[in-house]
């Protein structure tokens, strides 16, 4: 919480700064009592972001009754929007990045925990998504359309992703064990490689001759996640979103509360340790990485069977943001979905600032930026904490006596 606040309050400065740097007819925004002009408001930006992302469930209103001509501010009122559902587009695709990101912020920090560093989320990703789709596509022809041969595609499309993004990040895993490879360089690698080959299969063999860019041809729609409350065209399912907090609460039990998850933490902490209490820590590297890598396959499945509905070459970043959602969260799983709603809002309300305000969608990116990088600096907010007066009773005191008056007596 403090890393999250101190980076909105740096963020309002960057984006004064912006706004005194950048070319306007007429500031959006004056400094009071000084009278300095901006031509970026930065109570808009944060309004809008927020408040974008959600669908505008607000408006604001400045009453003249309580903006005096002698107050240097201007006061603004908050509303409820009549007529707002939250069953809107907007609210939409920020629950569609937020399902999206649990499942990729999930396979981050499941490696984490086991000690290694999986930078290749990306890949497997790509790679479950890819196979996802060609899967899908080849298998439909022998389903019946309709709501019973829906569900058999889409489960097998699942599996085909977790299959796909698991061996993925079996590959890096193996080498990590038996061959002592850096995983970081091993997963950034098969990023590259699992781009480039799904890309040549995709111009070549695999992709849809009537597609005027690189992409398969498209999953039938009953074979489509399809919303239950949300516009279609939202890209969001309520069932993935079940789907994913699932994920969450299986992987913390699996994590917190099993003898393999035993292994798995013991090993990412201590793996010397590990191996005298009879820990196979090869194994249990290999195994992290593909389960690892079938959550990254698995955020594939559900970017083509709930948002794209096909494979195309422009694939979105999911897997390089899933590692900022497990910083966030602090490689924990029952955290990860509270940050990846804040990264699906941030990544929503980005579009509504670039379209109602002259504010460059960058700097919200600087602001996600931000937060990863107080996040990721623990030892300042201790060090911070270690200047706040705290009055403690001396070591060995009774409470009660401490809390004594001088010759009085300590309540019941």
């Amino acid at each position: 919480m403090a890393a999250l606040f101190l980076s909105i309050v740096v963020g309002f400065f960057i984006v004064l700064a912006s706004g005194r740097v950048a070319e306007c007819a007429t500031g959006a925004w004056t400094m009071p009592v000084t009278g300095l002009g901006f031509c970026y408001d930065p109570f808009e930006v944060y309004f809008v972001l927020f408040n974008g992302a959600l669908g505008e469930p607000f408006y604001t209103w400045q009453p003249s009754i309580v903006n005096p001509d002698w107050l240097p501010f201007t006061v603004t009122w908050l509303g409820l929007m009549p007529g707002w559902s939250p069953f809107n587009s907007s609210l939409a695709l920020t629950m569609s990045e937020t399902t999206l990101l649990i499942f990729t912020g999930l396979s981050v920090a499941v490696a984490f925990r086991a000690g290694l560093f999986n930078i290749g989320t990306q890949g497997q990703l790509v790679v479950g998504a890819l196979l996802t789709a060609l899967v899908v596509v080849a298998a439909a022809p022998f389903f019946p359309a309709g709501r019973l041969g829906g569900v058999l595609l889409i489960s097998l499309g699942v599996i085909a992703g977790a299959v796909g993004g698991g061996f993925w990040g079996a590959i890096p895993g193996a080498l990590k064990a038996y061959a002592d490879a850096n995983e970081v360089i091993t997963t950034i690698m098969l990023n590259f490689i699992a781009a480039n080959i799904a890309f040549v299969l995709v111009a070549g063999p695999f992709g849809d001759e009537t597609s005027s860019v690189v992409a398969t041809e498209r999953v039938p729609e009953y074979a489509r996640i399809d919303p239950w409350f949300f516009p279609g065209h939202g890209d969001f399912a309520e069932l993935a979103l079940i789907g994913g907090l699932a994920a969450v609460i299986g992987l913390y039990v699996l994590i917190e509360h099993t003898p393999f998850g035993y292994d798995l933490r013991i090993s990412g902490i201590q793996p010397i340790a590990a191996e005298y209490g009879g820990v196979n820590s090869k194994l249990t590297t290999v195994r992290a990485m593909t389960i690892s890598g079938a959550l990254g396959g698995i955020g594939g499945s559900m970017w083509i069977l709930m948002a794209e509905g096909r494979w195309i070459e422009s694939v979105p970043a999911l897997g390089f943001d899933g590692i900022a959602v497990s910083i966030l969260a602090g490689n924990n799983p029952l955290g990860v979905a509270p940050a990846a709603a804040l990264f699906g809002v941030l990544k929503g309300g980005a579009l509504e600032v670039g379209f109602q305000t002259d504010v460059p969608t960058e700097l919200v990116g600087v602001l996600r930026g931000l937060i990863i990088l107080f996040v990721a600096m623990p030892e300042f907010f201790r060090m911070v904490g270690s200047y706040v007066d705290v009055d403690e009773p001396e070591s060995g005191a009774d409470p009660g006596v401490a809390a004594m008056d001088d010759g009085g007596e300590t309540d019941a």
